[in-house]
């Protein structure tokens, strides 16, 4: 299982302090993309930019294609840059993937249409995987499902199981760390910059809206 396939389940599963948009998840997973091909070593970031350092496959069809889609000559492309292009369209493209991937009757289909959250959970594989990562306060996930506004774990816990992962990496580069805060804060700025866009389209309606019920 993926960082993004993880996350969008935690999405579907856990409280938020409103609604996921589809806009916002498809750019929280280009964001979670990132940070597995950080991880898998098949991009680094120069500064901001995401610079392709490998050409090797991950085994998961949707981080191949978002590998194959990079910008591999220079000047490259921003971080923030990559989530917008790359975020096109992706929740749906996930939902279809795990509707395709999915064992037959999963009830994934079900699942994402469902209108209800509180009725009881169609168990999966990959929905125990994205639990149980979700139940240990895995700092990636956390910081991406925070992005969305999704309830994160008690924090004193999360910050004891971010040091526990610190305290796990057997000397690997701490640049990693920045990598990942480079990837969350272009996040938090599309996601500023996609709600921004949707308050100026409500503002615009509600004008349109007025002229019309003018005497």
């Amino acid at each position: 299982m993926t960082t993004p396939q993880d996350l969008l389940f935690v999405a579907l599963d856990v409280p938020a302090d409103r609604p996921v948009e589809q806009g916002d998840l498809s750019l929280a997973l280009a964001a979670a993309e990132l940070l597995d091909l950080l991880v898998a070593q098949v991009v680094t970031l120069r500064d901001e930019q995401v610079v392709p350092v490998s050409g090797h496959l991950t085994g998961d069809p949707m981080l191949d294609k978002a590998a194959a889609s990079l910008i591999r000559t220079e000047p490259y492309e921003s971080a923030e840059d990559w989530l917008w292009r790359r975020g096109d369209g992706l929740s749906a493209a996930y939902r279809d993937e795990l509707e395709h991937t999915e064992p037959s009757g999963s009830g994934l289909r079900q699942l994402f249409r469902r209108a209800d959250r509180s009725v009881d959970r169609i168990d999966s594989e990959a929905r125990r995987h994205a639990a149980d990562r979700w139940a240990r306060h895995e700092p990636l996930l956390v910081g991406l499902a925070a992005a969305l506004g999704i309830e994160e774990p008690d924090h004193e816990e999360t910050a004891a199981a971010a040091g526990h992962a610190e305290g796990d990496k057997s000397g690997k580069d701490d640049s990693v760390d920045d990598r990942v805060a480079v990837v969350l804060a272009a996040l938090g700025e599309a996601l500023t910059e996609l709600e921004a866009v949707r308050q100026r389209r409500r503002i615009e309606e509600d004008a349109f809206d007025n002229v019309w019920r003018a005497p």
